[in-house]
């Protein structure tokens, strides 16, 4: 059985930097040993930035007046790491690969009726043990200002205003999936050992843990924590032991 996987990160300014280079592969080494550098050609774009990460926002920003204060602290950006196992990109093939991924970015472009102008980048890696696709994009909200007027505002925290935010992703993503033959994560006592071992190879990115319980609804939707795997192993220890406590106790877990 396969998944298909969508997993949300926030950035800060300067974040950019590091990001851009990661995924736009304009690093000589790097410390994922699971990346192939030569299979790196095989990476191709469903949108290519014109400049660095840093500059493209700073042109889109302007060039669609974008609304809303910019802070330091504030998360200017987001990525979806999109994904399934190896094993199912294996079995659709090529083609049906480069759909799936297309199909995704189509997917972003119209959830919460974000718009393509605001898809910042969108890289596909073939280079690493799965295949996967890194999308930036800009958290922008339709509203109106004080006088009424339509705006259009960038506000990290009002696109994730919701508390279920990662429910209804996932939920979304699985409709628009529907016509592949990927199911959404359901309730089963080995699923949260089975996430962590398909996911290996974005372990260096944050995890968002979603808990719920053995009935169908969730009851808590809320990120329990930010998780960095690799800079900090005794965390990923601690990690696990708590996936099992909550698998123990009848809760599950949803990446």
């Amino acid at each position: 059985m396969s998944y298909a996987i969508i997993r949300n990160t926030k950035y800060k300014r300067e974040n950019l930097k590091g990001i851009f280079r990661h995924n736009e592969r304009r690093n000589r080494n790097y410390s994922n040993n699971n990346i192939d550098k030569e299979k790196s050609y095989l990476n191709y774009s469903l949108k290519e930035p014109q400049y660095s990460y840093e500059k493209e926002f700073d042109r889109i920003r302007e060039k669609s007046n974008l609304k809303g204060q910019i802070k330091v602290v504030n998360n200017i950006a987001c990525e979806y790491i999109i994904t399934s196992d190896k094993e199912f990109f294996k079995t659709i093939g090529e083609e049906e690969t480069k759909r799936y991924f297309e199909t995704a970015y189509k997917f972003v472009s119209e959830y919460k009726n974000l718009g393509e102008q605001y898809i910042l980048s969108a890289k596909v890696h073939m280079d690493e043990q799965s295949p996967h696709m890194h999308l930036i994009f800009l958290p922008v909200v339709h509203t109106k200002d004080k006088k009424g007027n339509d705006i259009d505002k960038l506000a990290c925290s009002e696109f994730w205003k919701a508390k279920d935010s990662y429910r209804q992703l996932q939920n979304a993503f699985y409709d628009f999936r529907r016509n592949h033959k990927t199911k959404k994560r359901r309730k089963s006592k080995r699923m949260g050992f089975r996430n962590i071992r398909a996911n290996k190879f974005i372990c260096s990115y944050n995890y968002y843990f979603i808990c719920f319980n053995a009935n169908s609804q969730a009851d808590t939707t809320k990120p329990l924590k930010e998780y960095s795997f690799l800079s900090n192993p005794s965390l990923a220890l601690s990690t696990i032991s708590r996936i099992w406590e909550f698998i123990s106790t009848g809760n599950l877990i949803l990446l």
